[in-house]
């Protein structure tokens, strides 16, 4: 199992998603994605993205000015 972590503070819409996609799309299946933020319309679409591709989030912490989130690939 690999971590990857992706930093996008200060980046908005729809860069962070976009990193997120492209690390998902090279990760293997068990790797995590960790991915810090401070866009808050991030902290939700990110979520909602990867459900609805099938794949775990694990973890979703901060609040709208920092949040981390952990998905399992």
């Amino acid at each position: 199992m690999t971590e990857t972590n992706i930093d996008v503070r200060g980046q908005t819409c729809p860069v962070p998603l976009v990193e997120c996609r492209k690390a998902l799309k090279k990760a293997a299946p068990g790797d995590e994605i960790i991915i810090v933020g401070t866009h808050p319309a991030s902290k939700k679409e990110i979520p909602m993205a990867c459900e609805s591709m099938g794949l775990e989030v694990m973890e979703v912490e901060g609040n709208d000015n920092e949040w981390k989130i952990r998905i399992k690939r």
